[in-house]
């Protein structure tokens, strides 16, 4: 799984994972380093000690949690951006999650943003803590954000786009928000195909190409289902929209 898709399995998390009491106690490091390579930024960067000594340089990193206080200085020395930093004690019901973060612009202070899991997919509705931007150009910046204490182990990486935000577009060529869907939903409308008749999501040009899987995903959350056992809508197959002249043969094209 790992080396086909880079995705980790729980397996291999659970070499790394620190243990439930260790959570409890505060920030800790999680290095989610799986293959041997030669490098070792994380050791040569930890002033405390936590990061074990290399034997050889191709080692995996071995952190010594009791050591470790989470302060992240490892995430912004790292590669790789396979480190992170926990806190479970942030707050009775939130995490405090440490990334890294390469993308352009950072996000801002106090907004909010999607949180993804190591696959990509959104999963929660996060709120962007701390930025730390090193003026080093070898330093990646870290991102800490607040997400479900649940999700703590789940939330590796950030999108912008408040994916959970009601004024979110779900439908792109109807120009429907995330809130009208949630609100017809509310009002009894609990499949896709009455959802698309009373808004006329996936009746554009992309007949749902966008749309349809993330209204299946709010109609599962909502409804308790799975979204595997919900049934699609009917569309046609997607359209492109072409110039009156060439319906007429007014213009060349081959």
């Amino acid at each position: 799984m790992l080396k086909s898709t880079g995705i980790p399995t729980q397996k291999d998390l659970e070499t790394v994972v620190p243990s439930k009491e260790r959570l409890a106690k505060g920030p800790v490091a999680i290095m989610e380093c799986f293959e041997k390579i030669p490098c070792n930024p994380c050791y040569t960067s930890c002033k405390r000690g936590a990061i074990k000594e290399f034997e050889d340089i191709n080692d995996r990193p071995q952190l010594n949690v009791d050591i470790c206080n989470g302060c992240g200085v490892c995430i912004s020395n790292c590669p790789g951006l396979a480190i992170f930093v926990v806190d479970e004690t942030y707050s009775e019901t939130e995490a405090l999650v440490k990334i890294p973060y390469e993308f352009s612009p950072l996000p801002e202070e106090g907004t909010y943003v999607t949180g993804l899991d190591r696959e990509g997919k959104p999963v929660c509705r996060a709120k962007v803590v701390k930025v730390q931007n090193s003026k080093a150009q070898d330093r990646t910046p870290v991102v800490a954000i607040a997400v479900p204490k649940e999700l703590s182990m789940v939330v590796r990486c950030l999108s912008l786009d408040d994916y959970y935000s009601d004024n979110t577009i779900v439908c792109r060529c109807e120009e429907v928000t995330l809130g009208e869907i949630r609100e017809y939903i509310r009002k009894g409308y609990q499949t896709i195909e009455e959802i698309k008749r009373i808004s006329r999501c996936g009746m554009g040009p992309c007949q749902g190409r966008t749309c349809s899987q993330l209204i299946l995903e709010e109609i599962a959350k909502a409804t308790g289902q799975d979204v595997a056992d919900l049934k699609v809508h009917t569309y046609r197959q997607p359209t492109l929209p072409i110039k009156l002249g060439l319906l007429v043969g007014g213009e060349d094209d081959e």
